[in-house]
């Protein structure tokens, strides 16, 4: 690669992370279970995935728009790394303490949706005003909102599982919470993080035993708003109309969808190599950040993407393993949130590159560049590696719910 030098950062950040699952592993030794090492295990290997691949797929990008093609790796290293003190530091919380601070942890995440919205505070890009600028720091609320929102509704449920068959007592208070959330991220606009949002709830209700009847009509209205969404803007319904026939404008609206499945299928079964990757070289937008599952599965080929696909297929089987071994229904429905979260939402993403979902601009949890995802995705890691400390014992007597 012309300009661009080899990354020799790599097996230092390896290391780095290696020590932190050594670290994962004397602290659940005796007091820890099967669940939290596999999960640890595998949060480490898709962290090293992603740091890997944002160095090969953003080196071209970063040396044409800051003469450095380390420029965006060292940032998402950064990012890994406070991400990471950010989990050892919450894994030990007790995961029960949560629950006192949801409510103010709602309040903050409303505050900075608000926010967001406020010309002189929120910072935009490609149309969308999603980040809060602090120097050199961005912010991106949604995210912060999504761990907040489902830290509130599992406390909310957990304390009404005993009348949770009545809508207007489980329904309704979540179901007005939820709406002011997604409408404030919408207003950003921000269509994929809503449907995100709205499918974690969706699970948490369900887990919960909410009457299904009630949930079905939401959901039928939840999906006939989500198309007159998706019609009334004009990129969201370029972005279908190219989901749908992407070779009906190919150099416009179907260009991201084509040059996606065009460098998968470029990638074969064992992929062009690391670092080889041709997508990347200004040809594929986003290469780096929403459409990474591309690169990967070009310069790993098919057996890559499918050892990728792999491993949020194994942390959902341990996150749902975990919440039907919590001790308690809070401990239950947070891990059933966290594991919806991160499996929607890989299936989202990788299911837009792959051309099998329509684009919608969600980041590949733990692989993709972007600090304020990561951290959101690591701080709730912990949260879930917080409950698998508890997997299998018996209730607190405090906890009871």
């Amino acid at each position: 690669m012309t300009g661009v030098r080899r990354p020799v950062a790599a097996p230092a950040a390896a290391s780095t992370l290696g020590r932190a699952v050594a670290v994962l592993r004397r602290r659940a030794v005796g007091t820890t279970t099967s669940e939290f090492l596999a999960l640890a295990a595998l949060l480490v290997v898709l962290n090293l995935v992603g740091l890997v691949m944002v160095l090969s797929a953003s080196s071209v990008y970063s040396l044409d728009e800051s003469g450095n093609s380390w420029a965006i790796f060292v940032r998402q290293a950064f990012s890994a790394g406070l991400g990471l003190a950010i989990l050892l530091v919450v894994q030990r919380v007790d995961y029960r303490s949560w629950k006192k601070l949801s409510a103010a942890g709602l309040a903050v995440a409303l505050g900075l949706l608000v926010a967001v919205l406020i010309p002189q505070v929120g910072a935009g890009a490609n149309g969308a005003t999603r980040w809060i600028a602090l120097g050199p720091i961005s912010i991106q609320p949604s995210e912060v909102a999504k761990l907040a929102l489902l830290v509130y509704a599992a406390m909310l449920l957990s304390h009404r599982l005993s009348v949770v068959q009545q809508s207007a007592r489980s329904l309704a208070p979540l179901g007005g919470v939820t709406a002011l959330v997604v409408l404030l991220i919408m207003l950003q606009p921000n269509l994929g993080t809503t449907l995100i949002i709205l499918g974690i709830v969706a699970v948490m209700l369900f887990t919960a035993g909410a009457p299904m009847r009630p949930m079905a009509v939401i959901a039928a209205l939840l999906a006939v708003m989500g198309v007159a969404l998706a019609w009334a803007a004009p990129y969201r319904r370029a972005r279908v109309l190219a989901f749908l026939d992407p070779w009906a404008d190919p150099a416009g609206t179907g260009y991201q969808t084509l040059q996606a499945t065009s460098a998968i299928a470029e990638g074969g079964w064992t992929g062009v190599g690391i670092g080889a990757s041709r997508a990347k070289w200004g040809f594929l937008p986003f290469a780096h950040t929403d459409f990474i599952f591309a690169i990967i599965a070009e310069e790993f080929g098919i057996i890559g993407a499918t050892f990728v696909v792999a491993l949020y297929g194994g942390l959902v089987v341990v996150g749902s393993r975990v919440a039907r071994r919590a001790p308690d229904a809070f401990g239950m429905l947070l891990a059933t949130g966290i594991t919806a979260w991160f499996g929607l939402q890989a299936l989202v993403n990788m299911g837009a590159v792959a051309g099998l979902l329509p684009i919608t601009g969600v980041p590949l949890p733990f692989v993709s560049a972007g600090g304020s995802a990561l951290l959101a995705n690591m701080a709730a890691a912990g949260v879930l590696l917080g409950v698998a400390r508890h997997a299998g014992r018996a209730p607190a007597a405090t906890s009871a719910t």
